[in-house]
């Protein structure tokens, strides 16, 4: 099998100018490159740049898929718009990792060492980034559940015992959207254990907030914090303002601020005997379409 490498990035905020666009095109006279994008395969040798420093500089998101079974997904995300400590719970080397800057939180999503030969022996990379890129609007709107996923990722090669605790409890682990799948495909999450995890989840309700809690939350807020976001929006850095927002939200949300308890989180364990119920209803549910359709079949 010969060497294959996908790269591609993607900015978002901010489009590439001309001059960004030349200092990419000296590290590659191949690739593809627009104000917003960044493409290129190898067959042999290697890609001069590092893609690390590359988001840092230049780009919002980043996918790479390699033929010797790794994959690797990035974000980059303004420094205040997600707190540093979810992240950090959430976060296993190698599987779910994270980098602080001064400006920017950059966070990588890797799989390696794969055991999917058939899915390395005939995939190109192509048509990931459209699966993916949305996680980093989501994650800018609060959605934590992409890291969850991470961390589901160092659960199924066996990175954590039966008795440590989940970092976080989420809501709406039963009701993924199309790009936390696609990220969950992409890392290879133990499908069974995936369900488990939804397996008593509540639904995310965007209306939760909007009565008593949502007032009992603002009243909370301490008179320099509202100060400065009024600031903000008198600026006109609206959009700045409701990210502030919306990252102090979640840390409540989460129990990881102190004006709120911590919640009750559930095992590894716990989460594989969840798994193995999931399986016997993905089995069941198997066999109930197998057998309709051999009906269907001998009614022909």
């Amino acid at each position: 099998m010969s060497e294959y490498q996908y790269y591609e990035f993607l900015a978002i905020d901010k489009p590439l100018t001309k001059n960004e666009m030349a200092e990419l095109r000296a590290l590659s006279t191949r690739a593809t490159i627009t104000p917003v994008s960044f493409t290129n395969e190898y067959n042999w040798g290697d890609f001069k740049g590092n893609p690390t420093k590359l988001m840092q500089r230049y780009f919002d998101v980043h996918v790479y898929v390699a033929n010797w079974m790794t994959a690797v997904f990035m974000v980059r995300l303004p420094i205040d718009a997600v707190s540093e400590k979810t992240v950090e719970v959430m976060a296993r080397d190698g599987i779910l990792d994270f980098k602080a800057t001064k400006t920017h939180l950059i966070i990588t999503w890797s799989l390696e060492e794969s055991e999917d030969y058939d899915r390395f022996g005939m995939e190109d990379g192509r048509g990931w980034m459209a699966r993916l890129a949305p996680v980093r609007d989501e994650l800018l709107r609060g959605d934590m559940r992409s890291l969850y996923i991470g961390w589901l990722a160092a659960v199924t090669v066996g990175l954590m015992a039966d008795d440590d605790p989940e970092p976080l409890c989420l809501e709406g682990l039963a009701h993924l959207t199309a790009a936390q799948q696609a990220l969950a495909e992409f890392l290879e999450v133990d499908k069974d254990l995936l369900a488990g995890a939804g397996m008593g989840s509540a639904a995310p309700r965007d209306d939760e907030f909007t009565d008593q809690k949502r007032d009992q939350w603002i009243d909370g807020l301490p008179r320099d914090v509202v100060r400065g976001i009024l600031k903000q929006i008198l600026e006109g850095k609206g959009f700045q303002a409701e990210r502030t927002l919306k990252n102090r939200l979640a840390k409540w949300r989460h129990g990881l601020g102190s004006d709120r308890p911590e919640a009750c989180r559930r095992t590894v364990g716990e989460l594989w005997k969840n798994a193995e119920s999931a399986e016997k209803i993905r089995l069941e549910e198997k066999k109930r379409t197998q057998s309709r359709t051999t009906s269907r079949q001998g009614r022909q």
